[in-house]
């Protein structure tokens, strides 16, 4: 593992834990602002057949569980990608259900919840990096191309081969 991954990845999780530990320490809090969501979200996602509780201070605990999981993946190096992922997932209603600046009338408090969306976003883009980030080794996409082009090389000596 390079070095910058060694520090970029703590360094990302960081954030991370912070808020994660402040959820779960005041999870009864936050859960009036993520009610809204919940009730309409709650609803569909039962729908498609995934048990899910009805309570939001339960969900909104959840989600801070998986920050912690996604962050302790990546400052252990256990499947880094995917802690990237389920961190970047989890800022989406974070973010949004977190910091409506848009819906603030109070200028000065519409410019702290501007100031933590904005935060919020470069956290997800943080992740979204981490979680595309293949430690120098080929990606996905890379060995899937490749391996079609071997097909195609293969295809094309056989049919040589017959005639």
């Amino acid at each position: 593992m390079s070095l910058s991954r060694r520090i970029a990845r703590p360094l990302l999780a960081a954030g991370f834990v912070y808020g994660a530990q402040n959820v779960l320490r005041n999870a009864e809090a936050f859960a009036p602002k993520a009610a809204p969501a919940s009730e309409k979200l709650v609803p569909l996602v039962k729908k498609a057949g995934i048990p899910l509780s009805d309570d939001t201070e339960t969900l909104v605990k959840l989600n801070a569980a998986l920050q912690l999981v996604g962050s302790l993946s990546l400052v252990t190096g256990k499947a880094p990608r995917t802690g990237a992922l389920l961190l970047a997932g989890s800022m989406v209603p974070t973010t949004v259900l977190g910091h409506p600046f848009w819906s603030e009338s109070d200028p000065v408090v519409k410019k702290t919840m501007q100031m933590h969306f904005f935060k919020n976003l470069s956290m997800l883009g943080g992740a979204m990096i981490a979680a595309g980030d293949t430690d120098g080794k080929p990606g996905v996409a890379w060995r899937a191309k490749r391996a079609a082009k071997d097909a195609r090389r293969e295809t094309k000596r056989a049919a040589d081969k017959i005639t």
